[in-house]
């Protein structure tokens, strides 16, 4: 019998142009019930809503302006959104302008995402939009490294 082999990772956050002030983390770490991902931030605009888009792109890197480099959301079953792998939960800031997230996904295990990138979006996801939920510019975005 073949052992499950885990993985833990962190994608440390570099601001973008529009949010020079955002910094934090994010954790991945396999578990027996699926991936427990932590988001840690600081530092997020003001929006309308106090939600921002998260989410896991296909991207290798984090180039500025924009982070396009970090192509779209990583979806290897080729589902539309919101089911894609890398479709997240929304963060919600505090009045201080941080937020904290921890959930459990089975849309992948860590060893398979280290490479890829965490984005963080200046708007709330709709999930809806297709193919990434209108969440707006990309704010934020670290690259997976394997811890």
């Amino acid at each position: 019998m073949l052992k499950k082999r885990f993985c833990r990772a962190v994608a440390v956050i570099e601001p973008g142009s529009k949010a020079p002030q955002l910094q934090g983390r994010i954790v991945f770490a396999d578990t027996i019930m699926g991936v427990r991902v932590d988001a840690q931030l600081s530092g997020l605009p003001r929006n309308e809503t106090g939600f921002y888009g998260f989410h896991l792109h296909e991207g290798s890197t984090c180039e500025q302006p924009g982070f396009e480099s970090a192509q779209g959301h990583y979806n290897p079953d080729g589902v539309p959104h919101p089911l894609h792998a890398g479709d997240f939960p929304m963060l919600l800031a505090t009045d201080a302008m941080t937020a904290r997230l921890s959930f459990i996904t089975t849309r992948f295990s860590v060893c398979d995402i280290i490479g890829k990138t965490a984005v963080i979006h200046i708007d709330r996801d709709d999930y809806t939009s297709q193919p990434t939920g209108d969440a707006g510019e990309r704010i934020g975005c670290g690259i997976i490294k394997a811890l």
